[in-house]
């Protein structure tokens, strides 16, 4: 069996800039885990001593060094931060702060605001966060879309990682149906094509394998988008892998999500050729 990896996958920029801070910084602590993989942040615990508590709260007197995870946090949490008596490490990616900007910027001018993405997502409530008035919605679907009450200012921005597709679907509706929409393209252009070389490599392929964190959303996405075209499984890691799943086939396709080391990708690969 042909094993063959996408064009386009794994660490994006912010990621690999997010470890690399991480691993400069040492004897740290991040607020949320610094990205969506758990072996990764198993490794920069172990090997770095880089932690993370889970909220605000459990920063007290004993750290001194907090580092501010990729996807960023709420702008209250950033400013409780700074009320205390620590080192703020600022590892928030590039182009998540645009979204924040963007938003802070559109509804201190009166906008309402429409952002595309998943409101349980860390990086989603920081950007909210940036909001100065109630008037901000976050929709996942043109469902949830049509259900809110806009004004005729609008202001729109998406989840640096969801389907460029799916935000047009968002844009689309709002250009149509209100007088003045100011649309802002912050899908991350790493998710794109890794998004595009996945749905490449998977026409071609029997099976697809992605590798990440099942809690990472742009994991979750190229998951979806390999098993529209053929048998796909998304995996954390070797031991999730079944030997019957490549019985038959003929070209294995892998792909994996932006919070994805190199090191565990090829681990992966060496399992299947044990496998196979």
């Amino acid at each position: 069996m042909l094993i063959k990896k996408a064009k386009s996958y794994g660490f994006c920029f912010g990621v690999k800039r997010a470890v690399e801070i991480a691993q400069n910084s040492q004897n740290a602590v991040t607020l949320g885990p610094l990205i969506h993989n758990p072996l990764e942040i198993k490794r920069l615990a172990k090997n770095y001593n880089v932690n993370y508590v889970n909220n605000i709260e459990q920063i007290d007197g004993n750290i001194k060094r907090v580092i501010v995870r990729t996807h960023g946090i709420p702008k209250e949490n950033y400013e409780k931060l700074k009320s205390k008596n620590i080192e703020i490490i600022d590892a928030t990616c590039p182009f998540v702060k645009k979204p924040q900007e963007i938003v802070e910027e559109m509804s201190k001018k009166g906008y309402d605001i429409v952002i595309f993405g998943d409101i349980n997502h860390p990086e989603i409530k920081g950007v909210k966060s940036y909001c100065s008035h109630k008037r901000c919605y976050v929709v996942l679907s043109l469902d949830e879309l049509e259900k809110v009450k806009l004004r005729e200012k609008i202001a729109t921005v998406a989840q640096t990682t969801r389907k460029i597709d799916d935000y047009l679907k968002i844009t689309d509706y709002l250009i149509k149906n209100y007088k003045e929409v100011r649309v802002f393209n912050t899908i991350c252009n790493a998710t794109f094509e890794n998004q595009l070389a996945v749905k490449e490599l998977s026409k071609q392929a029997d099976i697809m394998i992605i590798v990440g964190g099942k809690n990472s959303s742009n994991t979750k996405q190229l998951f979806n988008i390999a098993k529209e075209f053929c048998e796909a499984y998304l995996v954390e890691n070797e031991n999730e892998l079944k030997k019957e799943w490549f019985s038959n086939k003929n070209l294995c396709g892998i792909s994996a999500g932006a919070s994805t080391p190199e090191w565990l990708v090829e681990k992966i690969i060496s399992k299947i050729k044990e496998l196979t």
